[in-house]
């Protein structure tokens, strides 16, 4: 048996964990590290004064139940932030008068800050919220509740409700009819008869799939009447795949092709992970086990991802929770994954699409070039001075022609966090973050609304006790062009000017 639970004495406590002697050592020091926090790098674990290595096991063998030694001590964890974040009761008059224009909260009705927060993050998206309004289904058809119909129905109605409302609005029929489509949403704590705490990301992807099932595509002109056409959540969520596998231990087989499509990504986090990128490349090529029909058995196969589309908004799960069969929950990796405010997935793309977005990064760049050499061109520049936001600047389009809904760049910049406080998935509380404007944003917790800045996110990286990332929303970046920097805008100007001065 190569799969047994040890136990770990470290300091004062005692630990019970997962050991598997068919992996490397450094794995399970991975499984020690999210258990204590202290990195592979830092422990010393030892069994009858023997220190295990990174890349050998011990030589006597190991039994279930056993106690081993750890020594090390974990990294200081992040603390909150000092700066408390400032509710609309604590307000100014002044401060409360700029605040009036927010959108609003949604009551807390009993553990259901992971609906509200998801319901907040999916706002965010206008296109959404736009085609919400054009769908005339029925949350009741014939007395009875038609789950993917009644959810899109009562999304609809909730997100106009709340258009229209200067305050808080309490969810009620979308949360009955949330629980009337997913029971298990409604389960009841054992202490207190409350709702049990659910898990967002799951609530997040139920949603979704009802929208996907509900919501039309923007039909294609160029598209065949043969083709079948995507749906809205398809061309606006939906990131399709091309998969090659080679069987790594037979080199008669050949390699296979296929395609796949998800409607999010996720970045695992494991022992060398400490950046959003790393987490999503390492998925572009990993080893898997399947049957192979030329082996007759169980094989390890090479498994390449490569993105061939992407879509206007890309949702990644930070995959912080794990299952513990002792406790008989889900607990937490609470590991620091710095994320950026603009992301970029160019390297994760086929080479097909990455020719498909050249183009356009490159328009980029020549634009981002003429803004720095016309900010450098102005009087007391210095260097590390910012751009001042220019008005009225021409926004070209960020999807292919050919492709609704898609991304045509491979840049993103984020949109919306929704975190998670607490250890378990099934405990601790759920908000949503959601970018205003370029710097500003607005952190959802409940009925409690709040303007915050880029910085303020940014510290929602892990580490701590404090608000950690679970769900990511990326945006399209936009390309906008300044038509005044522009060779055919100054000689219009120029033009302009000698008019002017021919009149006076």
């Amino acid at each position: 048996m190569s799969n047994f639970k040890v136990f770990v004495k470290w300091g004062k406590e005692k630990l019970e964990a997962e050991c598997d002697t068919s992996k490397t050592p450094l794995d399970f020091k991975a499984v020690l590290f999210s258990l204590t926090g202290v990195a592979p790098e830092r422990q010393k674990v030892m069994m009858k004064g023997q220190v295990l290595k990174d890349n050998e096991w011990w030589k006597t063998p190991l039994k279930n139940g056993i106690t081993l030694m750890m020594m090390g001590t974990a990294d200081e964890l992040p603390k909150e932030p000092t700066e408390k974040i400032k509710f609309q009761e604590d307000m100014t008059e002044q401060e409360l008068a700029s605040a009036l224009s927010m959108p609003v909260g949604l009551s807390n009705l009993g553990n259901t800050c992971y609906m509200n927060a998801t319901l907040q993050c999916l706002r965010s998206v206008p296109e959404l919220t736009e085609k919400l309004k054009g769908f005339s289904g029925t949350m009741m058809t014939a007395g009875a509740v038609e789950r993917d119909q009644s959810i899109t129905a009562a999304m609809r109605d909730l997100f106009q409700q709340m258009d229209k409302s200067p305050e808080a609005v309490a969810p009620l029929i979308m949360l009955q009819i949330l629980h009337i489509s997913f029971p298990h949403f409604a389960e009841k704590a054992e202490q207190g008869g409350g709702y049990r705490q659910q898990d967002a990301n799951e609530c997040w992807t139920e949603l979704v799939r009802c929208l996907q099932h509900k919501l039309t595509g923007i039909s294609n002109p160029n598209e065949r009447a043969a083709v079948a056409q995507k749906t809205f959540i398809e061309q606006y969520f939906g990131v399709d795949f091309d998969i090659k596998l080679k069987n790594n231990e037979c080199e008669d087989e050949d390699p296979t092709n296929s395609t796949e499509s998800e409607l999010q990504l996720s970045c695992f986090i494991e022992k060398d992970v400490k950046y959003l990128h790393t987490g999503l490349k390492n998925k572009v090529e990993e080893e898997i086990e399947k049957f192979s029909n030329v082996l007759n058995r169980n094989a390890k196969y090479l498994k390449q991802s490569k993105i061939s589309r992407l879509p206007a908004y890309l949702t990644i799960q930070m995959v912080r929770f794990y299952y513990k069969e002792k406790e008989a929950v889900n607990a937490k990796i609470l590991k620091d994954i710095k994320f950026p405010m603009e992301l970029d997935v160019y390297d994760l793309c086929s080479e097909t699409l990455q020719k498909k977005l050249c183009p356009v990064r490159e328009k980029m760049k020549a634009e981002e070039d003429k803004r720095v050499e016309n900010m450098k061109s102005q009087p007391g520049y210095k260097p590390g001075d910012k751009e001042e936001k220019k008005e009225n600047l021409r926004q070209e389009p960020f999807s292919f022609d050919d492709d609704p809904g898609s991304n045509n760049s491979g840049y993103y910049r984020l949109q919306a966090v929704l975190t998670h406080k607490g250890r378990s998935s099934t405990s601790g509380h759920y908000v949503a973050w959601v970018r205003r404007s370029e710097d500003d944003w607005i952190m959802f917790d409940d009925d409690k609304v709040a303007p915050i800045k880029s910085e303020d996110v940014l510290k929602l990286s892990g580490g701590g006790d404090w608000h950690c990332a679970y769900l990511l929303l990326y945006g399209p970046k936009v390309l906008e062009i300044d038509e005044s920097l522009n060779d055919e805008g100054k000689s219009e100007s120029k033009e302009g000017e000698t008019t002017n001065m021919e009149t006076s």
